[in-house]
């Protein structure tokens, strides 16, 4: 669900589109991918707004279409990557990286809307599907460009890009270094500049399972690692949440699919928390100890938001609610992956409690039990987390009780200034897991945090009340 637009069926006409390929050509090469990287193989979209300005006067869409299409030539020569394709290992029938340069795809596109009548910009608008490309999926990833770009110009002289990218490629921050990149590279009203940033480093490396044993220093997996044993908190604690759903379920005397709550009818919402709300959810959950206590307005607001939504599903008290986040693994593990590295390099942290538990403990406990798991990230873990994804394929099951949250305040896309200047809102489309919260950085305020949700309808006002209780 989301915001309805005129449902006159507002139009975007597409103009013009074109593959970009690196420049120079790479040589071809099957890049392996490691199992981080397999978990989300299909595009993942973001747009950029922005609103017509005095400078875009005598900008024609097809200069800027034309700015960016040579802008992604030159940054495909070092992330040559992006220009490939996945394909199907036949030796295992997973997914791999074919850097075969077929490359990307570019749409020029108009409308007549107004980027006024979308309205308030940070929220989920159905329109904005219109302003991305999005290739047809035949089941065949070999015949899926990884990134793909649209840009529109609209009715009163602003502009979007829409861009879409496979998370098989980069993980976050990679996909930040990308963009900015390709930003730099663009000379559309402005002159090409340096990213100022390293050249990155493509090869999985000791990310790879058939790596691990081969790594000195590091202790082998038993051949018994699995998803069902193993050290890694997140894969027994979405196991426990699984068997915990099926047994509810056979209490109730009919066997329950745990597919059965549904991704399709969740509305997006976007909290704009201000930095002066969330100093004052602090100075309300800590007290005197404010000024003693430490900790991140990450863990702050992650705490905060899985109470508010565990509170507001209203689960019987002995049920056990989960909370998983994305710790960066670059520096965790032995050796340390490149600052510079473009694959995923990131798993899964998880706290478990019991509703009770969550509803009853403090802030500060609730906290505490977040940096516990953060810090029990470490090259053990890591091991076996990608060792557990090393069996059958499979989208996560969406359960209510599972909490997820990614943190993306350290990636403002806002600021990534493919036209002159920064971005009026950087929105995110439907994702795979559209359940996750996003943390955002604020455009506005850069102590702010947007937080962008997946609710289930029924829970959206108890949600909402909750969620901004003692921040207002």
């Amino acid at each position: 669900m989301a915001e309805k637009h005129d449902q006159n069926s507002p139009t975007v006409h597409v103009t013009k589109t074109v593959s970009v390929f690196p420049k120079p050509l790479h040589p071809d090469k099957i890049l392996k991918l490691s199992n981080l990287d397999r978990q989300c193989p299909m595009l993942m979209y973001l747009v950029f707004f922005y609103k017509a300005s005095s400078f875009y006067n005598n900008l024609s869409v097809g200069s800027v279409f034309s700015g960016l299409k040579s802008g992604l030539e030159e940054t495909l020569s070092d992330w040559y990557p992006a220009a490939g394709r996945l394909r199907l290992n036949p030796d295992d029938g997973k997914l791999d990286l074919w850097c075969n340069n077929k490359g990307a795809v570019v749409v020029e596109a108009t409308t007549n809307v107004k980027l006024s009548e979308l309205g308030d910009l940070s929220q989920y608008n159905e329109f904005f599907e219109k302003l991305v490309f999005k290739p047809v999926f035949n089941g065949d990833f070999s015949e899926i460009p990884l990134v793909v770009a649209q840009v529109t110009r609209f009715g009163c002289g602003g502009y979007s890009i829409g861009i879409g990218e496979s998370h098989s490629l980069f993980d976050g921050p990679a996909t930040y270094d990308f963009l900015r990149a390709w930003a730099s590279n663009s000379a559309i009203l402005k002159e090409k500049r340096s990213p100022n940033q390293q050249r990155p480093v493509h090869e999985r490396g000791r990310l790879l399972v058939t790596n691990f044993h081969s790594q000195k220093g590091i202790p082998s997996l038993p051949s018994s690692a699995n998803l069902r044993v193993g050290t890694a908190a997140a894969v027994d604690h979405l196991y426990q949440l699984i068997n915990q759903a099926v047994s509810a379920a056979a209490k109730l005397g009919a066997p329950r699919n745990i597919h059965e709550v549904g991704n399709s009818n969740l509305v997006l919402k976007t909290f704009n928390l201000s930095g002066a709300m969330i100093e004052k959810l602090k100075s309300k959950a800590f007290g005197e100890r404010r000024g003693s206590f430490s900790c991140s307005y990450f863990e702050l607001v992650a705490t905060h938001l899985w109470k508010a939504r565990t509170k507001a599903l209203g689960l019987q008290n002995g049920t056990v609610v989960c909370l998983q986040f994305a710790v960066d693994i670059r520096n965790k593990v032995v050796p340390p992956l490149p600052q510079a590295f473009s694959g995923n390099a990131y798993v899964l942290a998880s706290v478990a409690l019991t509703a009770k538990e969550l509803e009853e403990g403090s802030h500060a406990t609730i906290i505490e039990k977040i940096k516990e798991a953060k810090n029990s990230i470490d090259n053990n873990y890591v091991n076996a987390y990608i060792q557990a994804l090393d069996g059958s394929q499979g989208s996560l099951p969406p359960l209510k009780e599972l909490t997820m949250v990614s943190d993306w305040t350290r990636m403002p896309f806002h600021k990534l200034d493919f036209l002159r200047g920064e971005a009026a809102y950087a929105s995110p489309l439907v994702t795979p897991v559209p359940l996750a919260a996003y943390f955002m950085q604020n455009p506005i305020d850069p102590r702010g945090i947007d937080v962008r949700i997946g609710l289930f309808p029924g829970i959206l006002n108890a949600f909402s009340h909750f969620f901004l209780t003692n921040m207002q």
